[in-house]
């Protein structure tokens, strides 16, 4: 049986056309392993379908399904699918729902539900639709991957912007030339419409499985806890995954190979080297040339080339990972910051400073060192070995239990900008947005579980506050408790029903993420989206109900008798200062606003003959606190020195000339050419400082 069905399956292999070349798959070499593994899953799929019949038989009930707009429908356990659902409220909804959420968890639209549920119905405009359908894209890039280069497959998730597939491969490198062979097996599959099929099999199965796969043992030796997990077939393609997908691949309309590169096994340099391929995938092609164009426009504005251009900041190969700010770059980050400082005296933070370097035993006490270290700068001191901090909260508890506490002195808000290391491999470092020397709003709240609520409202209004300012939107998720969690499940439950609250009267949509909370404690996750759609994680607000306990940090109750454990809040806002420096040079595309913007005010001289005047008005502008620059350039003529500081992105091009001398004025004009004409000099200082302080995002039309 298992020859005839190998010997079948190398005839299709042949007539789709794989042979492509000395390093590609032939019928004849067409990996032994895909034959043998359909065989078994088949296997399986038998006898789990038995499984699912008989407890069909004895187990299915009548259940009430609730959908977000309150309507109930009628449904039978462990028979009724969300997609059955779809079809019963529309033709629409049935053809472009791509994955439901049941009770808050991703579940497949052919997976029967198991009791009541809540259901939604998610399409490729949500996080949790986008997440799903490039996640079944990459099996369709795993499966042209084994079928092209007889690849062991090794981990193949979605990302922010694609997907992306690893492989162990001996033969030669993957190259640009590949692609068009490889889309043209993707194109196949998805032409063929094949189903994802769900499966849960046992370890001793999975073992079975994949024994002709190292990689993936490994995977089932360090991931699979349970006595079953779930595997998912899609035409060739046998994989260990925990899903959901979508229904079949018929959904994936348009598809691009993007680029390829090396990568490590689980990112580490010591261990094997593998193959990656990355990839995009929509709906249909118009989203596709849409984001083709996105990603043009993105080129254009990434942050590293506008960082040389401006002179912002550079990097150098003798410190990896750690930038050097130049005098405009510094500007940008310490007003970023002094920013951040003026909001925190408002909303009643204290700022702190904390030391750079601890010993390890502090690491140890919280933990960071037994899940951390690899991703931390030690070295021994004496007899000690110690570590640069990658995090302030165990520093902030080290402050808030140096003496007795009270109830009087909660909330207790303590913020720090103190400069953090993380030992980032290599081949993960990428400009700004990922470094090993940064600098972050990190501040920690102490408080009581009474005063959590307000605390959680404060720190939404305020990332609301600091948002609005940059001209961002963005979408807020509520992480739950995990699998694996520390701690009383009350005290969690109570946790995330007032989250939930916090969330529901801040007013905004937000998404429920089941299961993605922390060990320590559930959060909520904000994503903002810049001037080009893109969303970016920055702000984060998470309970922390283990770190105080491991501290044994406590208060004073108002009784005076006994003392209460306070509830730890971690909260940034901006997140690491230099990578929202790179999401805000990349979505200004190095336009900056005024109030931020390192470029100004330009002063030019009509002639020669006010050079003195026009070095008046940059003194007085420079004496005010403005990032003032003077163009004194005598080869270049007036039009072409309000050209150039136009290209350079001066907020304000100031030009004098006799009239202007005369009079004590300045003839005002913007980036944007739009002329304000002659206004006083004092009185210019005073508009831009109003303007400046205001921090509006739109200056120069407000002048």
């Amino acid at each position: 049986m298992l020859t005839v069905l190998r010997t079948l399956f190398e005839r299709k292999c042949l007539r789709l056309g794989f042979i492509f070349g000395s390093h590609f798959c032939t019928a004849n070499t067409l990996p032994f392993y895909i034959p043998e593994r359909i065989l078994l899953f088949e296997k399986l799929k038998t006898s789990h379908y038995a499984c699912l019949a008989e407890r069909i038989q004895h187990s299915s009930l009548p259940i009430r399904i609730f959908m977000p707009d309150g309507k109930e429908l009628k449904g039978e356990s462990l028979i009724t699918t969300p997609y059955e659902i779809a079809s019963q409220i529309s033709q629409e909804l049935m053809t472009s729902a791509l994955v439901a959420r049941v009770n808050g968890i991703l579940w497949d639209l052919n997976r029967p539900l198991e009791e009541d549920s809540n259901l939604e119905l998610l399409k490729f405009d949500s996080p949790g639709g986008k997440e799903v359908y490039w996640h079944s894209s990459s099996h369709v890039l795993g499966a042209a991957m084994e079928q092209l280069y007889g690849a062991l497959l090794c981990w193949g998730p979605s990302t922010e912007s694609g997907f992306y597939y690893d492989m162990f491969h001996q033969g030669s490198p993957v190259s640009n030339s590949d692609y068009p062979a490889l889309e043209e097996i993707c194109r196949r599959i998805i032409k063929e419409k094949h189903q994802f099929e769900r499966i849960v099999v046992s370890r001793d199965d999975l073992f079975e499985l994949f024994k002709y796969n190292k990689y993936k043992l490994r995977m089932i030796n360090e991931k699979v806890t349970t006595p079953t997990t779930s595997v998912y077939r899609c035409g060739s393609l046998i994989d260990l995954c925990r899903g959901p997908h979508i229904r079949h691949t018929g959904q994936i309309k348009a598809f691009k190979i993007l680029k390829n590169s090396s990568a490590f096994w689980n990112g580490d340099p010591s261990q094997e080297t593998l193959q990656r391929i990355y990839a995009i995938s929509f709906p249909s092609s118009k989203q596709l040339k849409e984001w083709e164009q996105i990603q043009e426009e993105a080129r254009n504005r990434d942050h590293r080339k506008i960082g040389r251009e401006q002179e912002l900041f550079f990097f150098h190969e003798l410190s990896p990972g750690s930038c050097f700010f130049l005098p405009k770059g510094a500007h940008i980050y310490n007003t970023l910051i002094d920013f951040i400082k003026t909001e925190y005296w408002k909303r009643g933070y204290t700022e702190v400073v904390t030391p750079n370097i601890f010993n390890t035993k502090l690491w140890e006490k919280s933990g960071h060192w037994e899940h951390y270290r690899e991703n931390m700068f030690s070295f021994r001191v004496e007899n000690d070995t110690f570590a640069l901090k990658p995090m302030n909260c165990p520093g902030h508890c080290l402050i808030y239990d140096h003496r007795p506490r009270s109830w009087r002195e909660l909330p207790l808000r303590l913020a720090d900008f103190g400069v953090l290391h993380r030992n980032e491999v290599s081949g993960a470092l990428s400009g700004l947005t990922r470094v090993r020397r940064f600098q972050q709003d990190d501040a920690h709240i102490f408080c009581t579980m009474e005063q959590l609520e307000d605390e959680m409202n404060g720190c939404l209004e305020f990332l609301h506050a600091v948002y609005s300012v940059f001209g961002f939107t963005f979408r807020l998720h509520l992480s739950t408790r995990p699998e694996k969690f520390l701690g009383e499940i009350e005290t969690w439950d109570e946790a995330e029903k007032l989250l939930e609250r916090s969330l529901n009267s801040f007013g905004l949509p937000w998404e429920l993420n089941a299961g993605d909370g922390a060990f320590y404690g559930p959060k909520i996750d904000i994503h903002i989206q810049d001037a080009i759609k893109r969303y970016h994680q920055c702000a984060t607000i998470q309970l922390d109900f283990q770190m105080p306990a491991k501290f044994d940090l406590s208060y004073v109750r108002k009784d005076g008798s006994t003392t209460q454990r306070p509830v730890m809040i971690h909260r940034a806002i901006l997140g690491s200062v230099e990578r929202m420096i790179a999401i805000l040079v990349e979505n200004y595309a190095g336009k900056w606003p005024f109030w931020l913007s390192p470029f100004q005010v330009m002063v030019i001289p009509v002639a020669g003959n006010v050079e003195d005047y026009a070095q008046v008005v940059h003194q007085k502008f420079h004496d005010a606190g403005f990032i003032v620059d003077i163009d004194l350039d005598p080869g270049s003529t007036l039009n072409r020195k309000i050209r150039k500081a136009q290209l350079a992105q001066f907020n304000f091009i100031l030009v004098v000339g006799e009239k202007e001398k005369l009079n004590g004025t300045v003839n005002v004009r913007t980036r944007d050419n739009k002329q304000h004409g002659e206004r006083g000099l004092q009185e210019t200082v005073a508009r831009l400082k109003e303007l400046k302080d205001s921090r509006v995002e739109k200056a120069e039309e407000q002048f």
